[in-house]
């Protein structure tokens, strides 16, 4: 049964992976058999679904696809190096206490300790917003880019995704009437402890097959020809067999078609993908080793395995 909450549809959780297949393709998100299956086990489950692979294969737009077709709130915790708990669950407003501080001074009276260390001084962070009971059911929570954090932050991370609950000292702890939606995104730029991946499904997002690549091409950018498609998808995956510093993703395929569209292209040429490179490739080491006489040559090659035999 669907609701309607802040101006989105409140959906059931899908009871099938077929289901589950279709709600994600209803926004847009082409996934595989493995990877719906894999979601599909985590919402059934209740399950932390920890998602590995390569920037840009699409790990954190599962998290917005799943909220936004669900009808949830989506929470995002950005990791990076030295996130701690404070930063993660919830910080004290000083500036706002010293000001209660200074207004019961002037007006002779006094603040306790415990009138400082109330709700009405405490800044929300994603953690602790994830605990607390929303309309329409419980969060996605989104937790990025793991791998950026350290070991003591992920020793932290197991209490809040064991018991769906935080601790603050000051106020004790504050657990969910119903545990968040949890999915989890790692680069893999190093380890995670396998104690925490315990505690998850777990899945490997690869590069999808020039199929499915371009699957998602005509959900995301519908309007681009199929002639523009193919050479895209086919140069794109050409470019991933390449010794290059940073391969492009799909969110770069889906951006090159979108930039080729506004620029009226109707099919690729070196001088194009020249003008465009920086809409896929990052380094200016890569761009220039694909620029000039290279990039005709792997358009022509890109050409040749499109042709049907």
């Amino acid at each position: 049964m669907a609701g309607f909450r802040g101006g989105c549809c409140v959906s059931a959780v899908p009871a099938t992976i077929d289901a589950t297949e279709t709600l994600l393709a209803g926004q847009g998100y082409v996934a595989s058999r493995a990877l719906a299956t894999v979601v599909f086990l985590s919402l059934k489950l209740g399950r932390p679904l920890f998602l590995e692979g390569e920037a840009g294969v699409g790990k954190t737009e599962i998290a917005k696809t799943l909220a936004t077709a669900l009808g949830r709130r989506l929470i995002r915790l950005q990791c990076y190096e030295g996130l701690d708990a404070a930063s993660a669950v919830a910080e004290w407003n000083f500036a706002a206490q010293m000001v209660a501080i200074r207004a019961a001074e002037a007006t002779g009276g006094g603040t306790a300790k415990a009138d400082l260390f109330t709700e009405e001084f405490l800044i929300e962070r994603p953690l602790l917003a994830a605990m607390r009971p929303q309309p329409g059911g419980a969060p996605v929570l989104l937790i990025d880019e793991i791998d950026r954090t350290d070991a003591p932050f992920e020793a932290f991370l197991l209490e809040a995704l064991s018991e769906a609950q935080v601790t603050i000292p000051e106020l004790g702890t504050i657990r969910a009437p119903e545990p968040p939606i949890v999915i989890l995104t790692s680069n893999r730029t190093r380890e995670v402890h396998d104690a925490l991946k315990r505690r998850c499904l777990y899945h490997w997002v690869d590069y999808p097959g020039f199929d499915r690549e371009m699957e998602i091409l005509h959900a995301r950018a519908p309007e681009a020809q199929e002639v523009l498609s193919r050479e895209v998808v086919g140069f794109v995956q050409r470019l991933r067999r390449e010794d290059l510093f940073k391969k492009p993703g799909v969110a770069e395929t889906i951006d090159w078609a979108k930039c080729l569209l506004a620029l009226d292209v109707i099919a690729l040429s070196p001088e194009v993908i020249a003008d465009t490179l920086g809409a896929i490739l990052k380094y200016q080491d890569d761009i220039q080793k694909i620029s000039g006489s290279e990039a005709k040559r792997m358009l022509e090659q890109v050409r040749q395995e499109l042709t049907p035999a």
